[in-house]
């Protein structure tokens, strides 16, 4: 019986893969484009542009960038289905200073003055159910108490 089950679904599941009709993508016709843009901060020296252009499969390019190092970054590119991606680059040095960020300025550490009394050491956790209290002047007092998470100081 169990072997009846099994091939009458493998024998659905091959008929369902022959209904379904592979469609070719349609053919939107030629595919071509242009473009190109540029940032030019001399404040942040953020220093780049790129120029693309795409005609049919075949994609060609440059772009350029100032490297943190302030050499000049030139990248001319291309891809097509023959050859695939391919890039040149090449490395300029420039007279370009990047500006370094400022170090952080160091913060001075206030020493915080207590007066010396003699005090017993507080409570940090109590088990579960435990109840703990502990006098330790006229008026001042420590109290933790379980579950509730009740604290007193």
């Amino acid at each position: 019986m169990m072997g009846k089950a099994t091939y009458l679904l493998c024998l659905c599941l091959a008929s369902a893969v022959w209904a379904i009709e592979l469609q070719a993508e349609p053919d939107y016709g030629p595919v071509a484009y242009e473009f190109q843009w540029s940032v030019n901060d001399p404040h942040t020296g953020d220093i780049k542009s790129q120029k693309e252009s795409r005609k049919d499969d075949k994609v060609e390019g440059v772009y350029e960038l100032i490297d943190s190092d302030g050499y000049r970054r030139i990248v001319q590119y291309k891809a097509d289905d023959h050859n695939g991606f391919e890039a040149i680059v090449q490395r300029e040095p420039t007279d370009i200073k990047i500006p370094l960020p400022e170090p952080p300025k160091k913060l001075l550490a206030a020493k915080i003055l207590t007066p010396v009394l003699p005090v017993a050491p507080l409570v940090h956790y109590a088990a579960p159910k435990a109840i703990i209290k502990q006098e330790l002047s006229a008026g001042n007092y420590v109290s933790v108490s379980g579950p509730t998470a009740q604290y007193k100081y």
